[in-house]
């Protein structure tokens, strides 16, 4: 049996693609790399075993703490090579981010096989470091390769998880006659777009709309209006569900989101989250817009007033949605999970 240590770590966006693959590997032993006190601790839960390491970023601008940042590194890298060891890995398969940097050099210095995926059209600079060093390269964009060193990249889009592609009930008591909107800020939420939404929720709502807004765990507003038709949820499971049923979205522009919005084939207003690290969001938007199968709006440039416009200009023309709904459709890979799951069968080895 292939044994197979997952680095995953953070955010949906890493997390969600890591779980597609891994039900596409059912034949492996699975186990799992992250981080104390983040995500993958609800996530992953007790479906695979579950080993954290202290990792974080180099962003600090002082010295000092880029050192402290640098040694951790270090005990990291040790500390995944020795569990590589103890529970015989034969493959690495990471989704980027911080904990990607201790597993793929571990498994350079334990002499096996190293996978990433980069979901995102800019590559984070973990990936663009240390790709190099991994035996597969699979992209969430096509022409993200052109920022990467080397030509052994594959492109498979992101994996989504596997109720995305079957229809999947709504739990929620939504009337099937009417137009429903669904605002995602991603896995962390988005504060300044929740504000914003709030603002333009009754005019939404006044022309037969119903809201489902994940509005993430810190918003201190979360659930300051009240309205039968408006539904604030600080996360919902059923994603898949939810955006088959969505007749649009209002949205940050995370690729595991934008593949899910391509997969359920939903139109979207696309808001990308400034402060993303290399403006990574604004460039996936970018790809979504020039298909015409999204609106994009800066957020420095939104204003209420036009995002209440917006939507409404977009509910009132069932014609133009229909048109992003099938523009969304052309950029969805309806196998990528298999692509990928492929990619790192090829690459295990006993």
């Amino acid at each position: 049996m292939v044994r197979l240590l997952i680095a995953a770590s953070g955010t949906g966006g890493h997390l969600f693609p890591a779980l597609a693959l891994a039900e596409h590997l059912p034949d492996y032993h699975i186990e799992w790399l992250g981080v104390p006190d983040r995500l993958e601790q609800t996530l992953v839960g007790d479906r695979y075993p579950l080993h954290t390491v202290a990792v974080e970023g180099f962003q600090s601008p002082n010295p000092l703490k880029r050192l402290q940042v640098l040694l951790g590194l270090m005990g990291a890298v040790f500390q995944v090579k020795k569990l590589i060891k103890q529970n015989k890995i034969n493959v690495v398969f990471t989704t980027g981010g911080y904990i990607a940097a201790p597993a793929i050099l571990a498994a350079r210095l334990s002499g096996i096989r190293a996978i990433i995926h980069e979901s995102n059209f800019i590559p984070g600079k973990v990936t663009r470091l240390l790709s190099r060093f991994c035996d597969g390269v699979a992209l969430g964009f096509k022409d993200t390769a052109q920022y990467l060193p080397q030509t052994k990249t594959v492109w498979v889009s992101t994996p989504v998880r596997s109720q995305f592609y079957h229809p999947q009930p709504l739990d929620l008591p939504i009337p099937e006659n009417v137009p429903l909107i669904v605002v995602v800020g991603g896995s962390q939420g988005a504060v300044s777009v929740n504000n914003m939404v709030r603002q333009c929720a009754y005019a939404w709502m006044s022309e037969g709309a119903y809201i489902v807004h994940l509005t993430g765990n810190n918003d201190p507003n979360g659930s300051s209006l009240q309205h039968p038709h408006y539904f604030p949820l600080p996360f919902y499971d059923n994603m898949a569900g939810l955006l088959q049923r969505a007749n649009l979205a209002v949205s940050r522009a995370g690729a595991g989101t934008l593949t899910e919005l391509a997969v359920t084939q939903t139109p979207a207003i696309l808001i990308p989250y400034p402060f993303a690290a290399e403006d990574h969001q604004a460039y996936n938007a970018q790809v979504f817009e020039k298909a015409g199968a999204a609106l994009v709006y800066r957020q420095e440039d939104l204003t209420p007033e036009i995002l209440e416009k917006s939507v409404l200009d977009l509910l009132k023309n069932s014609d133009q949605r229909q048109e992003m709904a099938n523009k969304a459709g052309t950029l969805a890979v309806l196998d990528s999970a298999e692509q990928l799951a492929k990619l790192v069968s090829k690459n295990s080895s006993l």
